[in-house]
């Protein structure tokens, strides 16, 4: 068709179909996507920045709120990384617990991510059912942190609550009963084929594109790429746990949701095995206030994918700088390339396929000239502060900056 034909739909910030803000500017040519301009960056918080005004312990709190799906692996790379500057080792137990709660945590998050994706196809009946077996996770959550969603578990040094006897036989019996609806989910998502007719072949992304493109998670696992931290990068107590990297090479949002659904599984041994196998002895060490000047970065698999945390102390009980790269950020750069060729009823499932968070992604600085639009990294962002002001005759250069103080 010629160009003249084309049609532009933006689809979002506000949509149906996506509960967080963002735009997706698609190109139509008949019912077919053939150009996708991806608008992110309207959830931005400034996290980052509020860290340097926090000492360590404060932090944790405020990072376990990046998102609410994610909390617990959140805070175990920021803690794991303060306590590798501080040059102390948590106590194996606290080490059990954090695995603990963080496939419980991943348990939670796919059984939501498959309730999402299930509705975004119009198969309401299995996102009730998702969302009611979501509803004993939780529950297990708030008896281990005081909270269904934030549960504020991880402290620099161990963990802050301990699982008693009594909490471990309700870990296991919420295992088992929930192992029973997830092989029905399994056995659903390979055998229904109205279910594979509507996932297979939709947002199609390679084992080498999804290298390319810097893919995470089940998005790079279902196409059929072994990278997972627990086993490339083991922290934790994660070395000594037997488990599979779960993997399909469908690599499509069919294969995505075969990956989480296996993981599901996974997660359930890994959470048996931990409970039978964890250790008696303290929760936490001493950890000092002031963290010795140095960098690090600190990774962890999220149920998204890799989260990465830079963390650049000065000596004092606050950070220089906290960098967070979310498992989303990573895989919204392919995002583009799975949309193209699909057709726009397949949009909203090939996003959710991700399993996306828009509140922890904005690092780009966006500058509208008039003329047009640039996206600015740091150094030219900085460049342009200092052109602007030497134009109205401040030379930026020759300005003291002050000593850092802080107050209380």
């Amino acid at each position: 068709m010629s160009e003249y034909n084309r049609v532009v739909i933006p689809i979002g910030p506000q949509h149906p179909s996506l509960k967080e803000p963002g735009c997706f500017t698609v190109t139509l040519d008949g019912e077919k996507i053939v150009d996708v301009v991806v608008g992110i960056g309207y959830n931005h918080r400034g996290l980052e920045k509020a860290c340097e005004s926090r000492n360590y312990i404060q932090i944790i709190y405020l990072l376990e709120r990046i998102c609410g799906i994610c909390s617990h692996t959140h805070t175990t790379a920021f803690c794991q990384g303060v306590e590798e500057l501080a040059g102390i080792s948590i106590p194996r137990r606290a080490a059990y617990i954090r695995v603990i709660v963080a496939e419980i945590e991943r348990l939670h998050s796919h059984l939501l991510w498959l309730g999402v994706a299930a509705h975004e196809i119009g198969f309401d009946t299995m996102f009730m059912y998702a969302w009611r077996d979501r509803e004993a996770v939780l529950d297990i959550l708030a008896a281990v942190g005081g909270n269904r969603v934030n549960y504020g578990i991880n402290t620099i040094g161990g963990v802050r609550r301990d699982i008693d006897d009594s909490l471990r036989q309700d870990i296991l019996k919420m295992t088992d009963a929930l192992q029973e609806q997830v092989k029905y989910y399994q056995e659903l998502a390979l055998t229904e084929t109205t279910l594979a007719a509507r996932l297979a072949g939709i947002g199609k992304l390679s084992g080498e594109d999804a290298l390319k493109y810097g893919a995470v998670g089940p998005v790079i696992r279902a196409s059929g790429i072994d990278f997972d931290i627990r086993a490339v990068d083991p922290y934790a107590v994660y070395a000594e746990i037997p488990f599979k990297v779960i993997t399909d090479t469908h690599a499509d949002v069919f294969g995505r949701t075969v990956v989480r659904i296996l993981e599901l599984l996974e997660s359930i041994e890994i959470i048996r095995f931990c409970i039978k196998n964890m250790p008696d002895g303290d929760i936490v060490t001493k950890a000092p206030r002031r963290i010795p000047a140095g960098e690090v970065i600190s990774r962890t698999e999220a149920p998204r994918g890799e989260d990465i945390h830079y963390i650049r102390s000065n000596g004092t009980e606050r950070p220089d700088r906290v960098r967070v790269r979310a498992p989303s950020e990573a895989n919204w750069h392919a995002m583009r390339h799975m949309l193209l060729g699909q057709y726009l009823a397949d949009a909203p499932i090939t996003i959710a396929a991700i399993d996306p968070c828009f509140s922890c992604t904005d690092r780009a600085i966006v500058i509208n000239s008039g003329r047009e639009t640039e996206l600015m990294d740091w150094p030219r962002l900085r460049q342009y502060s200092i052109d602007w002001y030497k134009k109205r005759g401040i030379d930026v250069a020759s300005i003291k900056i002050p000593e850092r103080r802080m107050y209380f």
